[in-house]
């Protein structure tokens, strides 16, 4: 295998990607991508002792990723709340903006053994990190794609968690009564409209069916799974939704109108409005 020095390899990476990513990005693609893929670590890299690297590895994921295929893709995971995840085109990469709202989760949770459902589970991240975190918790994730349930149970199997999944339409399938301590979802929440000032690599790498909504109709989720929600949930049960940051208070005015209480919008690290949580009464 031949021997290349860290710093050239770096370069190399943020030369063939400034078609795509602004500099920051580059930047910390190369990075990401000497650790992940060649262990060289940001001491290997400072002191730039040749390395050895596969170099018919590192020109095909330079050609990948040129052609704006998510980063997550080329190397096949993710991190997401200090686990690793496996990644591909059938379900959302998981975001920092979701770490926070499986924080929120973790840190809230007041109950002994409690059962959770997550709708819309994707990669399954987010009970296999509650599973992973909440003592005892009982988790349930549950989708409409059966290729991402399948990421997820390779994902539940990866992290050594004992997580449930099943295949559900939510929008025209119910839920069992009095079964839930906490029901969460990270629904599809962006207008068809929002196209038009998306990444490429978001749009032609990552299914729609868990990204988009009607443009006349984006709250759909949020009332249809609020809705069920007030039987599947167990007296005192609570909701949580990751949420679109300009509709917040509408999202608020609509859970309240169900009649949920103790409403509260969350703020992300960025300062927008990005969680949403409520107890049934």
């Amino acid at each position: 295998m031949p021997h290349a020095k860290p710093k050239d390899i770096f370069n190399r990476i943020v030369s063939s990607l400034v078609d795509v990513y602004p500099e920051r990005e580059r930047l910390a693609i190369a990075k990401n991508y000497l650790a992940d893929r060649f262990h060289i670590d940001s001491i290997k890299l400072a002191i730039n002792s040749p390395q050895p690297i596969n170099e018919s590895l590192l020109t095909h994921d330079l050609r990948q990723l040129a052609k704006g295929t998510p980063y997550q893709h080329v190397v096949g995971f993710t991190i997401f709340y200090r686990r690793k995840f496996v990644c591909n085109q059938h379900a959302l990469i998981p975001r920092p903006e979701t770490e926070e709202l499986v924080d929120l989760i973790i840190k809230e949770n007041k109950i002994e053994d409690p059962f959770i459902l997550d709708i819309g589970t994707g990669t399954g991240c987010i009970p296999i990190c509650l599973k992973a975190e909440i003592h005892n918790a009982q988790c349930l994730g549950i989708d409409i794609s059966s290729e991402a349930l399948e990421l997820a149970n390779k994902n539940a199997d990866k992290n050594e968690v004992d997580v449930e999944f099943s295949q559900v339409n939510i929008l025209k399938e119910g839920l069992k009564p009095a079964q839930y301590n906490i029901i969460v979802s990270n629904p599809p929440y962006i207008p068809n409209a929002d196209r038009a000032i998306m990444h490429p690599n978001v749009l032609d790498h990552e299914p729609d069916i868990a990204l988009f909504v009607k443009n006349d109709d984006p709250l759909i989720f949020y009332r249809i799974i609020a809705k069920k929600a007030l039987e599947a949930l167990r007296p005192k049960g609570k909701l949580y939704f990751e949420i679109h940051e300009n509709y917040g208070s509408e999202i608020f005015e609509l859970m309240r109108s169900i009649g949920y209480v103790d409403i509260c919008i969350h703020k992300d690290l960025q300062g927008k409005d990005r969680m949403i949580s409520a107890h049934l009464k």
